[in-house]
């Protein structure tokens, strides 16, 4: 009943003849939830001053560090018909086995003798380039005979001119004397004239020096047409030595325009020559391309061609390979807010699909079925996702990766940063603030660890 009057009525009603008074009066309960929920309190409290580590969880995959470790597609170099499969799906091949032959399907390369072919005619094109080679040889000997015998001419000419000029000495000493006969003459002349005016000398004497007179001018006439012949003869072998010249630089010219036409031939069948080299080696390479090899060891995945007779283009995937010997390596993506944080040789913690784990994400030592690792590389560039991808590899001092994990299974990873109590961690969440930095100091020894474990 409640009291809610200033008139009461309790001390009129007999409460212990009535069971639901009774029941009211029943208290006991509720002292033992309080000391539970006080126990409890406590409890909370203690959990506060607590150790925990902060850490930034991410997903990702197992994939390799190496680049030549990832699943690989076998292409074909050439298109052409699947002739021959060696392999099937789940077999194991080493490098160079053989993994199909195909066989041409192209109308160009249908003629069985196209390589003796295409040899036969590299090799007359190589004759014919030598023909060449031969006559500039002989055109260049008959350069050197035209120079030799210009050298021989202009000596012919040269003595020539020599010998003129030594006659020319000799006339001029005979014109010499010849003038001074002359003016004897023409002097003994005038004094037989005076002394035949006088009538000393007799007509017959002057008549005999007018005859020498007469000798002597035409003995240096002759002198004079001597001489005149000789500059005539020298003019003649300076034209000559001219005429030499000219006649030796248009035959050089001659010979020198089919030296360079002969050179050209010869280059041109040269280059056809290389051309047929070249598309010789294209047709071995060719050839060889129809057996498609492993490039490395591993297992066959997927054959992504079936039929016998179908049809593959050049480069197009044929079948996949996975290597069986690689570096394991964990490829998680973190938010940039959690960039800033993350430092080559920071600890993670790796959780695996497929194996059971239980965690604790705050007490990492805690947790079970978790496996260790190391923050190999980051990074600098931000991803199509949103979100920076960071490689994780195995941490040398703790226990191995399962070997049996494979390439493209999922993972999921805790990187480990400070620890702080749990109270500071649940201070930072209400307020917003990004984690602590990781001490760095704690990651030197991760530069000296053993090599990384390579998986089979």
């Amino acid at each position: 009943m409640l009291n809610i009057t200033e008139i009461s009525i309790s001390s009129k009603i007999d409460t212990g003849n009535y069971s639901a008074f009774r029941i009211l009066e029943r208290r006991s309960g509720t002292k033992w939830l309080i000391k539970i929920l006080l126990v409890l309190f406590l409890i909370f409290i203690i959990t506060l001053f607590l150790p925990w580590t902060q850490n930034i969880r991410s997903k990702g995959y197992v994939t390799t560090l190496n680049p030549y470790d990832k699943p690989q597609n076998i292409q074909a170099l050439i298109g052409g018909k699947i002739d021959k499969w060696y392999v099937k799906e789940g077999d194991l091949v080493s490098i160079g086995d053989t993994i199909l032959i195909l066989k041409e399907a192209k109308e160009d390369y249908l003629d069985p003798q196209l390589i003796e072919n295409t040899i036969n005619q590299q090799m007359a094109k190589s004759k014919s380039a030598e023909a060449y080679l031969t006559k500039r040889q002989f055109l260049s000997d008959q350069l050197v005979s035209l120079v030799q015998n210009l050298e021989s001419k202009l000596r012919q000419i040269k003595i020539k001119q020599d010998q003129v000029t030594l006659k020319m000495s000799t006339l001029e000493f005979e014109l010499e004397a010849a003038d001074i006969e002359l003016l004897n003459a023409t002097n003994q002349l005038d004094r037989m004239q005076i002394m035949f005016e006088k009538g000393i000398k007799p007509l017959k004497d002057m008549e005999d020096k007018q005859l020498k007179k007469r000798k002597a001018n035409a003995k240096k006439t002759s002198v004079l047409n001597k001489i005149e012949q000789a500059e005539n003869d020298r003019l003649d072998l300076l034209q000559e030595i001219e005429l030499a010249n000219n006649d030796y630089e248009q035959k050089v010219q001659k010979i020198e325009s089919e030296i360079r036409t002969a050179d050209s031939y010869r280059y041109s069948l040269l280059g056809e020559t290389n051309k047929l080299q070249s598309k010789v080696n294209q047709l071995e390479q060719r050839r060889s391309g129809f057996v498609i090899t492993s490039p490395i060891a591993g297992r066959i995945t997927k054959i992504l061609k079936n039929g016998i007779g179908e049809y593959v283009k050049a480069q197009e995937s044929i079948a996949t390979i996975v290597p069986e010997e690689f570096q394991k390596a964990v490829e998680l993506y973190v938010s940039p807010t959690d960039m800033p944080l993350i430092q080559k040789g920071e600890e993670v913690r790796i959780l695996f699909d497929g194996w059971p784990a239980v965690v604790f994400s705050g007490w990492p030592q805690n947790s079970v079925g978790t496996f260790g690792g190391r923050v190999f590389a980051i990074d600098n560039d931000i991803s199509d996702n949103g979100r920076y991808r960071i490689l994780v590899v195995e941490d040398g001092e703790e226990k191995p990766w399962p070997e049996l994990i494979r390439i493209g299974s999922g993972a999921r990873g805790l990187l480990l940063l400070n620890d702080v109590k749990v109270y500071y961690e649940l201070w930072r969440k209400l307020n917003g603030f990004p984690p602590d930095f990781y001490n760095q100091e704690q990651n030197e020894a991760f530069k000296n660890k053993a090599p990384i474990r390579k998986f089979k």
